[in-house]
Parts: structure tokens; C-alpha cells; sequence
């Protein structure tokens, strides 16, 4: 056993050392953490908690619970009428409709939706306390709000919906089994704004995720003021519902779509704040989190879209600001709007399936999947199989130990051609030394390369034939590197040390933070970089000795890479770590089978009839303009010297 590989086991075996020692830290660590995160969910509790009103209150604007004074109240009769003014003053009640997957709570202020609350999901918190539904925004700051302009005599008065009371139905069941909320805005004794909210149960998941959102003017073209459209106001901030804020951050962002695109467009995944303003036709708009979206669609489509987001602070408790501006067509004519909200997970088999006015939306793209390739991958390869072994196995750690297994059976005859190519760089080395000896001066490199290159060919060799294999392997590298931080199926899921393959794992939480890193020690990203750092150091070995060019890049493969990984995937899934681990164990033990399976004897032999075949052989036209493109560049060498 050499030097270096007594040094490995030496570092593994610290490792496993600290890890047991730390473990027995873990009881003490796991009840700070607790009462950390239960001081959150009290200050969550205590933020998103709805305001008492008294049964005499009244408000003006959207303080509801302020007084206004006679005076006060006469002065916005005389402004918005006396039924506006009566509903702007009005005392505002909330209420919860409920069915199997989620519960959505409404507000008759701006009869608008206030909070979605998703039963089958979680927030994360430590071990066994993950009890508490994931809610998609606070509720304090959902507002939606349609804002249009009135006659009062001769003025045009402006209307935010958001400030005034609607006047709320009993909840009922229609003929299609949906319960049905109905609120009602009057405008003038003739006149109102009705929202009518359908939300189903038991349907399917892609319908009860769905709510239907209808608007309609009743009686409202006398009292409107001359405009060609009705503007819409959106926000909300969206909840910390992962683990790490670093990572759930980089994929929460604000997405749209264009009518009839199968793609959709995104403000960025990035901290800061950013806005766009798209003055075409836009489909839907989305404040898209990491795991949940909730989804403003327009089957007949929004005229533009202003949007924006602002990102919070870590350790807030939110994400981001969420924040859209938008318009629809209006004419007198106009009798209503059919809208849509989809409040729930982004889940493939779920958003791919969702339809509004008979179009199917293309709500699968907020999946971050990747583009080309990377997303065919995934699309049709990974998530089936991914999907299929879900069915019969309970376990995701097994179940990624599997599709490991069956992606190296998949790209098997790649590796086996990548070895048979680097044992012909082995064996025909000392062939390839006696030409250097042969052209040792520096003026001779054109004739050293030409006969090499004449070697190769002899021999059946194609210097590439090593890395075109792995360049091949790279886009299913890439297709698991997108899959695993965006598969809501891995969130909440334990393996091993791992609480949550979605986020990352932690044997160590430490006192500081390391530019970079973080401040915490994640075990799967370390085995993995060990794991690469191991891949690395044999495929140098079997690479150098033949390709004289490999030894100046030692450091930066063998040593360099493992170490960015380190820092990099440190955040990271512990899922995408554990399956990049399994791949390169997978493909170090593919490797050492293969070359106990092959005698390099007959390897030779191979390389020898080919070269006997191709001895009097005719050159190819292509070999014949390459040796003519040596000769010319030999000749500009020795011209310029002279």
C-alpha cells in the first residue's frame, strides 16, 4: 500500500471519528433548534393572525378598523356616492373554505383571497416536528384588487376594490359538486361588481388545485366612467417553507407566459430586487417558490404586465415580495372576465395536466428542468422511471440507488469504450516514446505529430475516443443536476443521516461562517468529493503515463475540482450529492471490472491486425490535406527562422 493511499484511509477514518463524537452532540443541538424554530412559528403565528374587529368598527381606505367621523363619511358620499361610501366604511369578516389538498381563506375587504394553506405539505423543521402546513404567502400582505373608474355627475372617480367591503353569500355547492363563494361590491342601487369563486374537491389534483375566479358587472355600464380597460393589482410575500434560504431563494422568482408558448420567461432566480414590464399580451403570471406557486391566469389574456420582486432578509421568515400590475380590455359592452388562480405544488404530473378555457397552460415549465437536451432528459427519461419506482418502493434513497444503477447499465458500452480507448493510449506508449526520441529538436514537432498521427491511425486509435464518451455522459450529469433540487417528491423525505433529500444534509453546524462554504459541514457533498477526488486520481493514472499532455492538468483535475465541488455543492441537494456519489463508486467499480474482463494481449492484437490491414492501404483524402497542412506549417517554421 503506497503513501497516498494510506493518507486516505488515515482522513476517512478522522472523518467517521468526528462523526461519531459529533453525534453524541446531536440530543443537545436538537433542542436548541427547536426552541429556535418554535420561537419562529409563534412570530409566523402572530404575524399572519387576522385582526379583531370590533362589531361597531368601521374604515376607510384599507384601515378598517379606523372610525371616520360624520363629516368624514359625508365628504366620500359626496365623492363615490352614497353605496360606495357605505361599502368603504363597512366592517370586514373572513372566512375558510376548505377542501381535500388545500384550505383558502377569503376576506370580504376587496373580497379577495387572503391565504391558501396546502394540507399535504409541510414547513421544514427539525427532526419530528414537522407539523405545520406550508402556507404559500402571509396574509397580511395578500391583496388583490381590481381598479376601474365611475361616474359621480360630472367627475370620474377611481375604484380600488381592495378598500371597500363586499358582501358575502352563504357558501353553496353547485350542480358540478364545487363550493361556490360569492361576494358582491354595490356600486349603485342597479349596479354591482360580483366575484364568484369555485373551488372542487375530490376531481382530480390538477382541478382541485385550481380555483375558478369569475368576475362580472352587473348593471355597470351606466355607472362606469370612458376607459378602455380595468386594471389588476397582485402581491403578496412569500413564506420561508425550506430549510436552507440560500437555495429556496435561487428558485423563487416571478414567471410568465406569452399566448401560445410551450416555453415560459422568468425575472431571474437572484437576490436584490428586479422588475419587467412586458407591454404585450401575457397568458399568466406566477410567483413561482421553490416547491409552490401561486399562479393570476387569464384564459383570455391580460393586455400587459408589470412585475416586480423584492427579496427579504435571511432569517426573516419570507422570501420575497411578490408584486404584479396588470390590465384587461373593457368596453361597454363588457359583461365579465373568466380568471383562474392555481394555488399549489409544482409537481410535473400535476401542473403538465392543468387546463383553463380548454388550453392547456404549459404550468410544467416552472419546473426548472433544464432547456434542450437537459429537459428532454428529464421529461421523458428520469421523471417516468422516477415516478414508475415510486410505486412499488418507499424508500427514495433505494430508489435513487436504483436509477443510478440503470443510468451506468444505460451508458455502459461509453465507459467500456472510453477504457478500451485509453488501454490502446497504454499499450502503444512506448511506440509513441521511441518517436519522440526520434525528433527530439523543437523544429521537428510538425514531423513528430505527423508520424504519430500516422501511428494512431495504424493502430485503429482516435485520440478522442477517451473523452468523446464522457462528453456523451455529460448532458445526463447536467439533466440529475437540474432534477434534484426541483423534485418536490425528494421534500420531506429521510435517508440515512439526510432529514430532507431536497435540502441539504448537516453532521455539523458550525460556530461561523466560511466564505463559500457556509456554516455547516453537509456529509453526503464531502463523500461525494472524496468520491470524485478518488475517480479522478485512478483515471490520471491510467491516462497519464499515455498522454504526456495530462500532467500539467493533475492539479486542477485531481486535486482543484474535488475542492470547488466541495464549496459549491455544500448547499446543495443532499439528493443530487448522494446520487453523484452512487455514480462515481458506480463508475470506479464499472471500471475495475472491465479491466479485470479485458486482456490487453488481445488488445494488442487487435491493434496489430489493424495495422497490417492499413500498412499498404491508401491514404484518405482527409489524412492526405492534414499531412499537407504539417508539411506547410513545418515549412512557415523554418522560414521564419531563417
Amino acid at each position: 500500500m503506497d503513501k497516498k493511499s494510506i493518507i486516505g484511509i488515515v482522513v476517512i477514518a478522522l472523518l467517521f471519528a468526528g462523526f461519531t463524537f459529533y453525534s453524541s452532540r446531536e440530543q443537545k443541538r436538537y433542542q436548541q433548534e427547536l426552541a429556535q424554530w418554535q420561537a419562529y412559528q409563534d412570530s409566523v403565528a402572530a404575524a399572519s393572525a387576522p385582526a379583531v374587529l370590533p362589531a361597531d368598527a368601521v374604515g376607510s381606505g384599507s384601515a378598517a378598523e379606523s372610525v371616520v367621523t360624520e363629516q368624514e363619511q359625508q365628504r366620500r358620499v359626496s365623492l363615490v356616492g352614497e353605496t360606495l361610501a357605505a361599502a368603504e366604511a363597512a366592517a370586514a369578516e373572513e372566512f375558510t373554505v376548505e377542501n381535500d389538498v388545500m384550505a383558502v381563506r377569503f376576506s370580504t375587504r376587496g373580497g379577495q383571497i387572503k391565504g391558501v394553506t396546502l394540507k399535504d405539505y409541510t414547513k421544514y423543521a427539525p427532526r419530528h416536528e414537522r407539523h405545520q402546513p406550508v402556507e404559500l404567502f402571509d396574509p397580511a400582505s395578500a391583496r388583490f384588487a381590481l381598479t376601474f373608474y365611475v361616474k359621480n355627475g360630472t367627475n370620474n372617480v377611481p375604484v380600488n376594490t381592495a378598500d371597500y367591503t363586499f358582501a358575502a353569500e352563504p357558501v353553496r355547492t353547485t350542480a358540478e359538486g364545487a363550493q361556490s363563494v360569492v361576494m358582491r361590491l354595490p356600486v349603485s342601487g342597479g349596479a354591482w361588481l360580483e366575484y364568484e369563486y369555485l373551488i372542487y374537491n375530490g376531481v382530480s389534483p390538477q382541478r382541485d388545485y385550481l380555483v375558478d375566479f369569475d368576475v362580472r358587472l352587473v348593471g355597470m355600464a351606466p355607472e362606469m366612467a370612458n376607459q378602455s380597460s380595468i386594471g389588476i393589482q397582485w402581491a403578496n410575500v412569500s413564506y420561508q417553507n425550506e430549510r436552507g434560504f440560500k437555495n429556496e431563494n435561487m428558485y423563487t422568482t416571478v414567471a410568465y407566459r406569452f399566448p401560445g408558448e410551450s416555453s415560459i420567461e422568468e425575472l431571474g432566480m437572484s437576490d436584490g430586487t428586479k422588475s419587467k414590464n412586458v407591454t404585450t399580451a401575457v397568458n399568466w403570471v406566477a410567483f413561482k417558490q421553490q416547491f409552490f406557486s401561486s399562479v393570476f391566469i387569464a384564459p383570455e389574456n391580460v393586455s400587459y404586465a408589470d412585475m416586480s420582486f423584492a427579496t427579504a432578509q435571511p432569517g426573516s421568515g419570507y422570501v420575497k415580495d411578490f408584486a404584479a400590475q396588470m390590465a384587461v380590455p373593457y368596453t361597454p359592452q363588457t359583461q365579465g372576465y373568466d380568471f383562474a388562480f392555481y394555488f399549489g405544488p409544482n409537481k410535473y404530473s400535476i401542473l403538465r395536466k392543468v387546463e383553463a378555457g380548454g388550453e392547456r397552460l404549459s404550468l410544467e415549465r416552472l419546473i426548472p428542468l433544464g432547456w434542450g437536451i437537459f429537459g428532454w432528459i428529464n421529461r421523458w427519461c428520469v421523471i417516468p422511471v422516477f415516478d414508475f419506482l415510486r410505486n412499488y418502493i418507499g424508500s427514495f434513497g433505494i430508489i435513487i440507488l436504483i436509477l443510478a444503477v440503470l443510468i451506468r447499465l444505460v451508458i455502459s458500452p461509453l465507459t467500456y469504450k472510453s477504457y478500451i480507448s485509453m488501454a490502446k493510449m497504454r499499450l502503444i506508449k512506448p511506440q509513441v516514446d521511441e518517436l519522440t526520441k526520434k525528433y527530439p529538436k523543437q523544429e521537428d514537432a510538425m514531423k513528430r505529430q505527423q508520424a504519430t498521427m500516422e501511428l494512431y491511425k495504424k493502430a485503429g486509435i482516435n485520440p478522442m475516443g477517451g473523452c468523446i464518451p464522457m462528453l456523451i455522459q455529460m448532458p445526463i450529469l447536467i439533466a440529475m443536476f437540474r432534477f434534484f433540487p426541483a423534485s418536490i417528491e425528494l421534500r420531506g423525505q429521510s435517508f440515512l443521516w439526510a432529514h430532507d433529500l431536497s435540502s441539504y444534509d448537516s453532521i455539523l453546524n458550525l460556530p461561523f461562517s466560511i466564505p463559500f462554504y457556509g456554516d455547516h459541514v453537509s456529509l453526503f457533498a464531502l463523500l461525494m468529493c472524496l468520491s470524485t477526488f478518488a475517480y479522478s486520481y485512478y483515471n490520471y493514472q491510467q491516462t497519464a503515463s499515455s498522454q504526456p499532455q495530462m500532467a500539467g492538468m493533475k492539479f486542477m483535475m485531481v486535486y482543484m475540482m474535488p475542492l470547488m465541488l466541495l464549496f459549491w455543492f455544500n448547499d446543495y441537494a443532499s439528493g443530487l450529492c448522494y446520487y453523484y456519489l452512487l455514480s462515481n463508486l458506480l463508475t470506479i467499480g464499472q471500471t475495475l471490472v472491465i479491466r479485470r474482463l479485458v486482456d490487453d494481449g488481445k488488445i494488442q492484437a487487435v491493434m496489430a491486425a489493424n495495422a497490417a490491414k492499413k500498412s499498404n492501404g491508401k491514404k484518405s483524402k482527409f489524412q492526405q490535406r492534414y499531412e499537407e497542412l504539417l508539411r506547410q506549417q513545418e515549412a512557415q517554421q523554418h522560414a521564419r527562422k531563417k
